[in-house]
């Protein structure tokens, strides 16, 4: 992980902690809060986005490019940037006089910004005079600083999305229904790639899926809003507020409407046309499992080709009149298949799919099944992902990811990928779990090869073998830091223990006072001398791995293997170099808990030795060592990580080639299986993974290291034990002061 992620990272984190820390002293619930905060996210974007193509018109002036006139709408709209108002401008609420109600003025700026920009009217949040006033200046000045007036749109669309999450996981918005993790957005949409036409999400939430399709875009180099067109639906008019903010703080514009799609299909495209059956790709996270849906009303929907599910007797509807019967409304009893229908539906002769859906749906029974099984002949399912539980913000369940392919090849249209991805995951908190990133290209790469696609699946791994190239050479400048830092520990230590041999210890006597013993001072020059031991293996086994590094990136940073055999050979060169890097990082462990002990030590003997006349300035300074220690435990968690993720970028190559060691897909237990129609037919049309991949053989866990932990516990428990002591005097000499 980069630098620059890392502090987007931590710029989400601890905006997120200041501004919840603001509300949890407020008398704002979540949901009250929710709006308002994204409202200020949005408003400091637009901005910033202002700002930036205000410079460039400037620039385009001044350079020719384009004629000196009034600025209008249209060159800020090219520019992905609002012409915003004076009023609208963060700068402006933020230099409002002392006595201002910012809430009311935060009204106008969002009412004038509607005024002037048509896919937001009516959309922005206007609750601002609920808020305090000195809460709502502590919110401006939280996304006032220097980083965040200069920050990108792709850092304010994480933070958006950041926030988001955390409202989601707070349960605000209707129990987090409205966000959708981002992991499995991300996985639909590496599975689909939708990078042209017509893009429906008819259950859009926030929008989640529009954006990730951006994000997908632009990585291609294209221009999203030339390259596709968003087509939502929403039921709910709130969730489609955060989903228009959201589109617009990442500079994007959408056809969102408020529709309930089990009974609406109001969409149009540009000629008039509905875009049923017109759409080029499909995504959506519908609500599962949900029942007391009109089976009148849809009953001859044409987004039904395969027929309804299941249906149910429901309640009485009307009034009974003498001699009447009763009639009953029939319900669907689930609208799973109703909503995957329509996906299926939707889509184009050559459009592409991906939906979240329960579990349950995959190996449903009675109407459910036949429709499944319409389904798998058409020969347009092209996979099936199990997700774990954990992955949702508000629910524990599990789900599966489907995938439609109206487009598919004829040699694969007898085919559907099964892939068990419920063994693969991070977790984030005790509770939620999602992919890191190289999780979730890994699982794209399974999908390239069911496509034949072996090209990119060994692209994958020449990126992966660079970016070991490139973590290797930072690990260097990360130890000469931790050296640096130690060296100047360990020369302070070495100095005050030769102050202590130089000096004379005072003997007990008549009027003069008792000095440091013998066995008080041999703890510390024991605690040196494996110091020193301990430098020594780390600066051979350090100066082995360096050169190591520095051959395997001559061989391969600047030509790079794009062939199978070659990439094997090259997963073969780094394999001791892993183990090499895994012992240096130990060994860097090692040393700053030896380094830290010494200080420890040496700090309880300045105590001791108060009294003794120590030559002038040859005392251990305990705040200046205090200060380096503390230096010395940040570098070496950064050495730890630099090395760590050398190795780290090694064993994805080595995941991927010790399950598709030929480039070519390949069942693989407990983790995927390209299966037929017949197979899928003799196991009851189930589309349910697990059920065909089979069981995992268990895997051994490669960071573990016995010895290295048991030299962790031994150093721990010296410590624990040294302070243990230390406490038990403390209470002792605390009852003595009480005559106990």
């Amino acid at each position: 992980m980069g630098n620059a992620l890392k502090d987007i990272e931590k710029l989400e984190s601890r905006l997120w902690e200041v501004a919840d820390q603001l509300r949890a002293n407020s008398k704002l619930t979540s949901s009250e809060y929710c709006m308002p905060v994204l409202g200020v996210i949005f408003l400091r974007h637009a901005t910033n986005r202002y700002y930036a193509a205000l410079a460039q018109i400037e620039a385009d002036q001044a350079a020719g490019r384009m004629p000196k006139r009034p600025m209008e709408k249209d060159d800020f709209t090219k520019r992905r940037a609002l012409l915003l108002p004076e009023l609208a401008r963060f700068d402006t609420l933020l230099n409002q006089p002392k006595n201002t109600h910012l809430g009311t003025k935060l009204v106008e700026a969002m009412n004038a910004i509607e005024e002037d920009f048509e896919p937001l009217r009516g959309q922005l949040p206007r609750d601002y005079d609920q808020f305090d006033n000195d809460l709502l200046e502590d919110l401006l000045r939280i996304f006032d600083s220097d980083v965040l007036r200069t920050a990108s749109g792709d850092v304010f669309g994480r933070i958006y999305e950041y926030f988001l999450m955390k409202f989601a996981i707070q349960g605000a918005q209707d129990n987090g229904e409205f966000f959708t993790p981002p992991s499995l957005v991300q996985t639909i949409v590496n599975v689909i790639e939708p990078d042209h036409g017509v893009v429906l999400d008819p259950a859009c939430g926030s929008g989640g899926m529009f954006v990730q399709t951006s994000h997908f875009i632009e990585h291609e180099g294209k221009d999203t809003m030339k390259a596709v067109t968003f087509f939502g639906q929403e039921k709910t008019g709130t969730t489609i507020r955060l989903a228009k903010m959201n589109l617009a703080v990442h500079g994007l514009e959408g056809q969102i409407v408020e529709a309930n799609t089990f009974y609406d299909d109001p969409h149009r495209l540009p000629e008039g046309k509905g875009i049923w059956g017109n759409c080029d790709f499909v995504m959506a996270n519908p609500p599962f499992n949900v029942d007391m849906v009109d089976a009148e009303r849809i009953k001859t929907d044409r987004r039904l080709p395969f027929g309804l599910p299941g249906t149910t007797q429901g309640k009485t509807t009307g009034k009974k009149s003498e001699g009447d019967t009763k009639k009953k409304k029939e319900t669907v009893s689930n609208g799973n298949y109703l909503w995957i229908s329509y996906f299926h539906s939707y889509l184009k002769p050559t459009g592409r799919a991906g939906f979240v859906m329960s579990s349950q749906a995959s190996s449903a029974g009675h109407a459910e099944a036949e429709v499944r099984r319409k389904l798998v002949e058409t020969g347009e399912v092209d996979a099936m992902i199990a997700i774990r539980s954990n992955f949702f913000y508000t629910r524990t369940v599990p789900c599966e990811l489907w995938f439609f392919d109206k487009g598919k090849s004829k040699e694969r249209r007898d085919s559907v990928l099964m892939l068990d991805a419920r063994n693969i995951y991070r977790k984030v908190t005790r509770k939620i779990y999602d992919f890191s990133p190289e999780q979730l290209k890994n699982l794209t790469a399974i999908v390239w090869l069911y496509r034949d696609q072996s090209n990119r699946f060994l692209s994958l791994v020449k990126e992966y073998l660079l970016q070991v190239c490139a973590e290797a050479a930072a690990i260097p400048a990360e130890l000469a830091s931790f050296e640096t830092s130690l060296n100047e520990l360990r020369g302070q230590l070495l100095a005050f223990n030769k102050t202590l041999i130089a000096s004379p210890l005072p003997v007990v006597g008549e009027g003069q006072v008792e000095g440091i013993k013998a066995e008080q001072l041999s703890p510390f020059t024991e605690a040196l001398a494996e110091l020193a031991e301990a430098e020594t293996a780390y600066q051979a086994d350090r100066e082995t791995l360096v050169k190591a590094l520095e051959n395997f990136r001559r061989l391969y940073e600047a030509s790079p293997p794009t062939m199978n055999l070659d990439q094997h050979a090259a997963r073969e060169a780094f394999n001791p170099l892993a183990e090499q890097t895994k012992g240096l990082s130990k060994q860097v462990d090692l040393l700053y808990k030896l380094t830290a002990r010494g200080v420890q030590l040496a700090q309880k003997l300045t105590v001791t030795i108060n009294n003794l006349p120590l030559p002038e300035g040859e005392g251990f300074d305990r705040k200046q060592a205090g200060k380096r220690l503390k230096q010395l435990e940040e570098e070496r968690k950064q050495s730890e990580e630099q090395l760590k993720l050398a190795a780290y970028f090694y064993r994805q190559v080595v995941w991927l080639q010790d399950r598709f060691p030929e480039a070519v897909i390949c069942p693989v237990p407990g983790l995927c299986k390209a299966v037929t129609r017949a197979d899928i037919e003799a196991a009851d049309w189930s589309l349910t993974p697990g059920r065909y991949v089979g069981v995992a053989p268990p895997e051994v866990d490669e960071d573990f290291d016995f010895e290295q932990t048991m030299r962790d516990i031994h150093v721990e428990l010296a410590d624990l034990n040294r302070e243990a002591v230390e406490l038990s005097a403390k209470i002792q000499e605390n009852f003595e002061g009480l005559g106990i």
